[in-house]
């Protein structure tokens, strides 16, 4: 998804201004450790996985994602999953009073199990391997970076098979061979690259194609 949580790498919005690691506090407000609690607690239901969640707060209004703060984010996606998944409706949220239960805690489905089997397939690329991230501008939620499409790596290694997020995302496992690949600065940024940091990104297999094709 083309949106406005994908800015890093874009032009025109400068350098990030991060807090100094020793200095940065891991939480800023008093409220910020109970979102972090919920989200813990509601992820034991089973309910969602971790791109459904990505996937909320990608689709948040754009003026509202840059406002918000981290945990902001998290409790907006939080809340809309909860009704999403049936778990509260919008005027229980509103008004903080809960109906009933929507769950037996001891018959609490397993929507989705982290396990799995690996792909049948063998990987299509090796260590090694230069590879093009195909350029491909999905509407839907996706683990490809914008500045990385169209772009050639090196494949630094088979990490092994992993849930494919755009199908994770609406609750289907899809299993893919994963990879990191290295990107060099400069294949990234070209001559306006800073140093020769490389950049690292783990890319399922079908985000990939052999250099010299083209999707």
């Amino acid at each position: 998804m083309n949106g406005v949580h994908d800015l890093g790498g874009m032009h025109g919005f400068g350098p990030v201004a991060a807090e100094p690691e020793r200095e940065e506090p891991v939480f800023h407000a008093d409220w910020e450790p109970m979102v972090l609690s919920s989200m813990l607690g509601t992820t034991r239901l089973r309910q969602w996985n971790v791109d459904e969640f990505r996937r909320n707060i990608e689709q948040l209004p754009p003026v509202d994602y840059l406002r918000l703060s981290y945990y902001e984010k998290w409790l907006a996606a939080l809340e809309r999953l909860v009704v999403e998944h049936g778990l509260l409706t919008e005027q229980e949220l509103a008004t903080a009073t809960v109906q009933g239960p929507r769950l037996d805690p001891a018959q609490i489905p397993a929507a989705w199990v982290p396990s799995f089997d690996p792909p049948s397939s063998p990987p299509a690329f090796a260590a090694g391997e230069p590879v093009r991230v195909r350029n491909r501008h999905p509407h839907a939620h996706t683990r490809v970076p914008r500045y990385a499409r169209g772009h050639v790596g090196i494949v630094e290694r088979h990490v092994g098979g992993e849930p494919l997020p755009e199908d994770a995302s609406v609750g289907v496992l899809t299993v893919q061979h994963l990879y990191r690949v290295r990107f060099e600065a400069d294949e990234l940024w070209g001559e306006d690259a800073v140093g020769n940091d490389p950049v690292y990104l783990e890319l399922w297999e079908s985000y990939l194609e052999p250099v010299g094709e083209r999707a």
